[in-house]
């Protein structure tokens, strides 16, 4: 059970660090996780039993030995009690016994979800938290390696801000919906097509008129180097566009360079941003809506993101006076950056690690991995409790459950203690086996399906 828990552990309070994440990345673990795992399941486990023993204790009941051992990759603990002594207290005092560890576990993670949420205001002091995740880990195999560095900041998606690595994900598997539902991939097709969720810019005519224009030979173009197919489209709401309409814009196409392009104004109606509102008649009579030609079953995704503790804008930084570091912001700020990415986003949104906390100042750029860590014990222990809660709750074989369910029985007084024990029998059973088939069910959704 404490398996499957893992698959929940690291997906909480806006951190994206679950186990989908790791079988994705080829079924890897980092040496921090794996650490965080088994501190947060001994302490867990630790404060389970750790109720036993104070509920036993105020009963007078004597405890035999304490043990702890390790099952497979997870720590345990249990108590052993006096058990003549154990059927000579009363029902009620032995049920008080046998729930204390799972009050206590409820207890824990009512401690752990307040923790959580104080977090951000005890490291306030040094840290600032939802004003944009960012970047503490980038593999070189990720995708993004050649666009983002450690320590760099993601601002916005498509035009619309984010503030932590969750909206990063939301955001991330909003805009390939989109895709999904506005250009599904065709069988056996390599072909290019424009989609009707589109994402155009406003590129002067100029442009246009200077672009190498290339023509559609068996479905199949190409454009030199840094150049990107953009279409032109007619001013009209896209959305309501049908496909013969899409195929007329998609017979000529011209070649751009998409870091000049993306500079521009944007139009179209696949922005997630407040102020395109499918109309792509917000451009001037200088100017054409102009959407870049994608893949089916790819999209376009334009990220924003700030380096501010790299060294080059450090040294930036102190060299401006006041006066100067104003007129930065207002106009273009060599240390913020824009690309665009086409692809498949979600397994790339997931081959970067992020964290919500940013250093107040740069030199304790250092320790940016600590409330990174916290933040992972904190969610992984309150998961752990919780999960050993519930599963020691459910009446199944050598677990809490089982002498819960049968002291509850004992007050069921009208049944025969042969009839209890029937009762009993059959609960266990039956509670054992739905518990392996739906521990099964998932763990093969969760594996296979992934």
């Amino acid at each position: 059970m404490l398996l499957w828990d893992l698959a929940g552990a690291f997906h909480f309070h806006g951190v994206s660090f679950g186990l989908e994440n790791i079988l994705a990345s080829g079924l890897s673990i980092s040496v921090t996780d794996a650490a965080v795992v088994i501190v947060s399941t001994f302490i867990s486990v630790a404060f389970h039993e750790f109720g036993h023993a104070v509920a036993s204790a105020s009963e007078g009941l004597q405890i035999e030995y304490i043990a702890i051992f390790l099952a497979i990759l997870f720590p345990g603990a249990l108590i052993a009690l006096n058990y003549d002594q154990l059927q000579t207290l009363p029902p009620f005092a032995a049920l008080r016994i046998y729930c204390a560890g799972v009050w206590h576990n409820a207890v824990f993670c009512a401690v752990c979800a307040l923790a959580l949420f104080l977090l951000p205001l005890v490291l306030s002091p040094l840290y600032t938290h939802g004003e944009g995740p960012i970047v503490l880990g980038i593999p070189h195999t990720s995708p993004l390696s050649g666009y983002l560095s450690l320590h760099d900041v993601i601002v916005s998606v498509d035009g619309t801000n984010i503030t932590n690595p969750d909206d990063w994900m939301k955001m991330m598997a909003k805009a390939n919906s989109q895709i999904i539902l506005g250009s599904p991939p065709l069988e056996n097709s390599q072909s290019y097509k424009a989609i009707k969720e589109e994402k155009g810019y406003c590129v002067p005519n100029s442009w246009i008129e200077a672009s190498k224009i290339i023509q559609e030979v068996n479905d199949n173009f190409s454009c030199p180097d840094d150049f990107v197919p953009f279409v032109q489209n007619s001013c009209i709401n896209s959305s309501l566009s049908d496909g013969s309409n899409l195929r007329e814009e998609t017979e000529h196409k011209h070649c751009l360079i998409a870091k000049d392009v993306i500079k521009l104004k944007k139009c179209g109606n696949g922005w997630q941003i407040i102020g395109t509102d499918g109309n792509s008649c917000i451009c001037s009579e200088q100017e054409s809506c102009m959407t870049p030609v994608q893949i089916p079953g790819m999209t376009w995704v334009e990220v924003s993101y700030k380096s501010p503790y790299s060294p080059n804008c450090l040294q930036l930084t102190r060299n401006l006076s006041s006066k100067d570091s104003v007129n930065l912001n207002l106009e273009s700020n060599p240390c913020d950056g824009t690309f665009v990415f086409i692809g498949d986003v979600v397994s790339v949104a997931r081959s970067i690690q992020l964290s919500s906390y940013q250093p107040r100042w740069a030199w304790i750029i250092w320790s940016i991995h600590i409330p990174h860590i916290l933040e992972k014990v904190l969610v992984c222990m309150l998961h752990m409790s919780a999960a050993l809660g519930l599963i020691n709750c459910l009446p199944v074989y050598f677990l809490d459950g089982e002498s819960i369910l049968e002291t509850s029985i004992c007050y069921i007084t009208w049944l025969t203690r042969r009839q209890r024990h029937k009762v009993l029998s059959i609960c266990l059973f039956g509670g054992t086996v739905l518990s392996i088939i739906t521990f099964a069910k998932m763990l093969y959704s969760l594996i296979v399906l992934q």
